[in-house]
Protein backbone atom coordinates (compact mmCIF):
# COMPACT_ATOMS: atom_id res chain seq x y z
CA UNK A 1 0.00 0.00 0.00
CA UNK A 2 1.04 3.69 -0.91
CA UNK A 3 0.24 6.99 -0.18
CA UNK A 4 0.32 9.32 -3.51
CA UNK A 5 -1.17 12.30 -5.00
CA UNK A 6 -1.88 11.37 -8.87
CA UNK A 7 -2.53 15.48 -9.04
CA UNK A 8 -0.79 18.61 -8.66
CA UNK A 9 -2.16 19.93 -5.73
CA UNK A 10 -3.40 16.23 -4.32
CA UNK A 11 -6.00 16.39 -1.90
CA UNK A 12 -6.35 15.05 1.43
CA UNK A 13 -9.89 15.25 2.78
CA UNK A 14 -10.58 15.27 6.92
CA UNK A 15 -13.40 13.71 8.49
CA UNK A 16 -14.83 12.81 12.02
CA UNK A 17 -15.69 9.60 11.98
CA UNK A 18 -18.94 8.88 13.60
CA UNK A 19 -20.38 12.47 12.68
CA UNK A 20 -22.85 12.38 11.90
CA UNK A 21 -22.61 8.44 12.52
CA UNK A 22 -20.18 5.62 11.22
CA UNK A 23 -22.85 4.80 8.18
CA UNK A 24 -23.04 8.52 7.31
CA UNK A 25 -18.88 8.95 7.56
CA UNK A 26 -18.44 5.82 5.43
CA UNK A 27 -20.74 7.06 2.82
CA UNK A 28 -19.15 10.43 3.26
CA UNK A 29 -15.76 8.95 2.33
CA UNK A 30 -16.60 6.89 -0.31
CA UNK A 31 -18.10 9.94 -2.35
CA UNK A 32 -15.34 12.20 -1.45
CA UNK A 33 -12.74 9.62 -2.76
CA UNK A 34 -14.99 9.24 -6.27
CA UNK A 35 -14.84 12.93 -6.04
CA UNK A 36 -10.86 13.50 -6.49
CA UNK A 37 -10.06 12.95 -2.93
CA UNK A 38 -6.36 11.62 -3.34
CA UNK A 39 -6.33 10.60 0.99
CA UNK A 40 -8.92 10.29 3.60
CA UNK A 41 -7.51 11.67 6.99
CA UNK A 42 -10.36 9.37 9.33
CA UNK A 43 -10.20 11.29 12.64
CA UNK A 44 -10.92 9.39 15.47
CA UNK A 45 -13.06 11.56 17.75
CA UNK A 46 -11.71 12.74 21.24
CA UNK A 47 -12.82 14.63 23.91
CA UNK A 48 -10.23 17.19 24.32
CA UNK A 49 -8.97 17.92 20.61
CA UNK A 50 -6.81 20.93 21.99
CA UNK A 51 -5.14 21.81 18.37
CA UNK A 52 -8.67 21.91 16.83
CA UNK A 53 -11.17 24.88 15.85
CA UNK A 54 -14.77 24.84 17.39
CA UNK A 55 -16.35 23.32 13.91
CA UNK A 56 -14.28 19.60 14.64
CA UNK A 57 -14.40 19.92 18.37
CA UNK A 58 -18.16 20.04 17.86
CA UNK A 59 -18.00 17.27 15.68
CA UNK A 60 -15.93 15.22 17.76
CA UNK A 61 -18.14 16.04 20.93
CA UNK A 62 -21.00 14.77 18.72
CA UNK A 63 -19.01 11.37 17.96
CA UNK A 64 -17.85 10.47 21.27
CA UNK A 65 -21.58 11.21 22.93
CA UNK A 66 -22.47 9.09 20.30
CA UNK A 67 -20.31 6.32 21.92
CA UNK A 68 -17.50 6.30 18.53
CA UNK A 69 -14.34 5.02 20.05
CA UNK A 70 -11.31 4.04 18.34
CA UNK A 71 -12.35 0.25 17.09
CA UNK A 72 -14.82 1.38 15.46
CA UNK A 73 -12.57 3.78 13.20
CA UNK A 74 -10.25 1.08 12.44
CA UNK A 75 -13.58 -0.78 11.35
CA UNK A 76 -14.32 1.30 9.19
CA UNK A 77 -10.89 1.94 7.58
CA UNK A 78 -11.55 -1.85 6.95
CA UNK A 79 -14.49 -0.97 5.05
CA UNK A 80 -13.17 1.69 3.12
CA UNK A 81 -10.17 -0.28 2.23
CA UNK A 82 -12.45 -2.80 0.92
CA UNK A 83 -14.23 -0.77 -0.98
CA UNK A 84 -11.61 1.41 -2.98
CA UNK A 85 -8.02 -0.31 -2.63
CA UNK A 86 -6.44 2.55 -4.05
CA UNK A 87 -7.44 5.30 -2.30
CA UNK A 88 -5.11 6.33 0.28
CA UNK A 89 -6.34 6.39 4.38
CA UNK A 90 -4.50 7.30 7.16
CA UNK A 91 -5.50 7.17 10.51
CA UNK A 92 -5.93 10.99 12.17
CA UNK A 93 -5.88 10.55 16.28
CA UNK A 94 -4.81 11.97 19.02
CA UNK A 95 -2.30 9.76 21.57
CA UNK A 96 -4.38 9.04 24.21
CA UNK A 97 -7.03 6.48 22.37
CA UNK A 98 -4.01 4.65 21.06
CA UNK A 99 -1.94 4.71 24.04
CA UNK A 100 -5.11 3.38 26.32
CA UNK A 101 -5.69 0.62 23.15
CA UNK A 102 -1.81 -0.03 23.58
CA UNK A 103 1.08 1.24 20.54
CA UNK A 104 1.77 -2.25 19.12
CA UNK A 105 -1.80 -3.18 19.20
CA UNK A 106 -2.83 -0.35 17.39
CA UNK A 107 -0.59 -0.61 15.15
CA UNK A 108 -1.18 -4.13 14.24
CA UNK A 109 -4.54 -3.27 14.10
CA UNK A 110 -4.29 -0.57 11.61
CA UNK A 111 -2.20 -2.57 9.42
CA UNK A 112 -5.10 -5.26 9.45
CA UNK A 113 -7.44 -2.51 8.85
CA UNK A 114 -5.95 -1.44 5.57
CA UNK A 115 -4.50 2.06 6.94
CA UNK A 116 -1.79 3.42 4.98
CA UNK A 117 -0.34 5.82 7.98
CA UNK A 118 -1.22 7.79 11.07
CA UNK A 119 -0.87 11.00 12.23
CA UNK A 120 -1.25 11.51 16.00
CA UNK A 121 -1.17 15.55 16.74
CA UNK A 122 0.33 15.38 20.03
CA UNK A 123 3.15 12.80 18.98
CA UNK A 124 6.27 14.61 18.94
CA UNK A 125 9.30 13.53 16.90
CA UNK A 126 12.14 14.16 19.78
CA UNK A 127 9.62 10.92 22.01
CA UNK A 128 8.82 9.07 18.91
CA UNK A 129 11.14 6.34 19.12
CA UNK A 130 8.49 3.33 20.41
CA UNK A 131 5.91 4.58 17.86
CA UNK A 132 8.37 4.87 14.92
CA UNK A 133 9.30 1.46 15.62
CA UNK A 134 6.00 -0.29 15.48
CA UNK A 135 4.93 1.87 12.50
CA UNK A 136 7.90 0.06 10.56
CA UNK A 137 7.26 -3.17 11.89
CA UNK A 138 3.49 -3.01 10.75
CA UNK A 139 4.65 -0.88 7.24
CA UNK A 140 3.32 1.96 8.12
CA UNK A 141 3.66 5.79 6.90
CA UNK A 142 4.23 7.63 10.57
CA UNK A 143 2.75 11.74 8.99
CA UNK A 144 3.82 14.10 11.70
CA UNK A 145 2.82 18.03 11.71
CA UNK A 146 5.38 20.58 11.09
CA UNK A 147 4.85 24.06 11.95
CA UNK A 148 6.07 27.52 10.76
CA UNK A 149 7.03 28.29 14.58
CA UNK A 150 9.61 25.37 14.51
CA UNK A 151 14.00 25.98 14.13
CA UNK A 152 15.49 23.53 11.13
CA UNK A 153 16.85 21.20 13.01
CA UNK A 154 13.32 20.00 14.05
CA UNK A 155 11.97 20.14 10.32
CA UNK A 156 14.72 18.35 9.39
CA UNK A 157 14.21 15.90 12.25
CA UNK A 158 10.44 15.54 10.81
CA UNK A 159 11.30 15.17 7.47
CA UNK A 160 13.19 12.12 8.15
CA UNK A 161 11.09 10.36 9.92
CA UNK A 162 7.92 11.33 7.65
CA UNK A 163 6.53 9.28 5.31
CA UNK A 164 3.84 9.21 2.61
CA UNK A 165 3.59 13.05 3.32
CA UNK A 166 4.49 15.67 5.87
CA UNK A 167 1.64 17.80 7.56
CA UNK A 168 2.80 21.18 6.97
CA UNK A 169 0.49 23.67 8.97
CA UNK A 170 0.13 26.77 7.60
CA UNK A 171 -0.41 28.85 10.43
CA UNK A 172 -0.28 29.40 14.22
CA UNK A 173 -3.49 28.48 16.08
CA UNK A 174 -6.18 25.83 15.86
CA UNK A 175 -7.85 24.34 12.87
CA UNK A 176 -10.40 26.48 10.85
CA UNK A 177 -11.49 27.85 7.19
CA UNK A 178 -9.71 31.23 6.49
CA UNK A 179 -10.12 33.74 4.10
CA UNK A 180 -6.97 33.56 2.90
CA UNK A 181 -3.60 31.26 2.66
CA UNK A 182 -1.45 33.12 5.00
CA UNK A 183 2.70 33.72 4.18
CA UNK A 184 3.49 31.38 6.61
CA UNK A 185 2.56 28.32 4.49
CA UNK A 186 5.06 28.77 1.44
CA UNK A 187 7.52 29.81 3.91
CA UNK A 188 7.19 26.76 5.55
CA UNK A 189 7.24 24.31 2.71
CA UNK A 190 10.50 26.35 0.81
CA UNK A 191 11.97 25.60 4.32
CA UNK A 192 10.72 21.71 4.41
CA UNK A 193 12.06 21.76 0.80
CA UNK A 194 15.56 21.56 2.00
CA UNK A 195 15.07 18.39 3.70
CA UNK A 196 11.87 16.22 2.76
CA UNK A 197 12.08 13.18 0.35
CA UNK A 198 8.17 13.05 0.67
CA UNK A 199 5.40 15.09 -1.05
CA UNK A 200 4.32 18.08 1.28
CA UNK A 201 0.79 18.77 2.05
CA UNK A 202 -0.92 21.70 3.54
CA UNK A 203 -3.03 22.24 6.30
CA UNK A 204 -5.06 24.33 8.55
CA UNK A 205 -7.32 26.64 6.80
CA UNK A 206 -7.50 25.29 3.71
CA UNK A 207 -11.49 26.00 2.74
CA UNK A 208 -12.07 26.87 -0.85
CA UNK A 209 -10.93 25.40 -4.41
CA UNK A 210 -8.95 29.17 -4.71
CA UNK A 211 -6.76 28.29 -1.99
CA UNK A 212 -6.52 24.48 -3.17
CA UNK A 213 -5.17 26.32 -6.35
CA UNK A 214 -2.93 28.81 -4.39
CA UNK A 215 -1.36 26.03 -2.19
CA UNK A 216 -0.70 24.06 -5.64
CA UNK A 217 1.71 26.41 -6.81
CA UNK A 218 3.96 25.93 -3.75
CA UNK A 219 3.09 22.45 -2.48
CA UNK A 220 2.29 18.61 -3.42
CA UNK A 221 -1.35 18.66 -2.09
CA UNK A 222 -3.88 20.42 0.02
CA UNK A 223 -5.55 19.28 3.25
CA UNK A 224 -8.84 20.46 3.79
CA UNK A 225 -10.90 20.01 7.11
CA UNK A 226 -12.86 21.98 8.38
CA UNK A 227 -14.52 23.51 5.80
CA UNK A 228 -15.75 19.36 5.17
CA UNK A 229 -16.78 18.71 8.76
CA UNK A 230 -19.36 22.18 8.80
CA UNK A 231 -20.53 20.98 5.80
CA UNK A 232 -21.76 18.27 7.46
CA UNK A 233 -22.83 19.97 10.03
CA UNK A 234 -24.91 22.07 8.41
CA UNK A 235 -26.57 19.07 6.47
CA UNK A 236 -29.50 16.61 6.39
CA UNK A 237 -28.07 13.15 7.19
CA UNK A 238 -29.32 12.00 3.84
CA UNK A 239 -27.78 14.41 1.71
CA UNK A 240 -24.08 14.89 3.42
CA UNK A 241 -22.79 12.49 0.99
CA UNK A 242 -24.03 14.32 -1.99
CA UNK A 243 -22.99 17.40 -0.69
CA UNK A 244 -19.29 16.41 -0.17
CA UNK A 245 -18.98 15.09 -3.10
CA UNK A 246 -19.80 18.27 -5.07
CA UNK A 247 -17.99 19.88 -2.76
CA UNK A 248 -14.70 17.70 -3.19
CA UNK A 249 -15.37 17.88 -7.40
CA UNK A 250 -15.42 21.92 -7.23
CA UNK A 251 -11.86 21.93 -5.29
CA UNK A 252 -10.21 19.90 -8.16
CA UNK A 253 -8.01 22.49 -10.23
CA UNK A 254 -9.54 23.34 -13.59
CA UNK A 255 -8.83 21.50 -16.52
CA UNK A 256 -5.17 23.01 -17.85
CA UNK A 257 -4.19 24.17 -14.77
CA UNK A 258 -1.14 22.67 -13.04
CA UNK A 259 -0.10 19.16 -15.23
CA UNK A 260 0.02 15.89 -13.61
CA UNK A 261 2.96 15.37 -11.22
CA UNK A 262 4.97 12.00 -10.28
CA UNK A 263 2.82 10.21 -7.62
CA UNK A 264 4.97 10.52 -4.19
CA UNK A 265 4.98 6.81 -3.07
CA UNK A 266 6.03 5.66 0.58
Amino acid sequence: MAIQFNTRPGLVAYLTAGDPDIETTREIALAAIDNGADVIELGVPFSDPLADGPVIQRASGRAVARGVRLLDVLALAAELRAARPSAGLVIFSYLNPVVRLGMRTFCARAAEAGADGVLLTDMIVEEAGEYLEAMREHALAPVFLAAPTSPDARLKAICEVSRGFVYAVSRVGVTGAQTTVGNDAETLVTRLRRYATTPIAVGFGISNAEHVRAVGRFADAAIIGSALVALIESSERSEAAKTIGSFIAGLRVAEGEPERMAAGKL
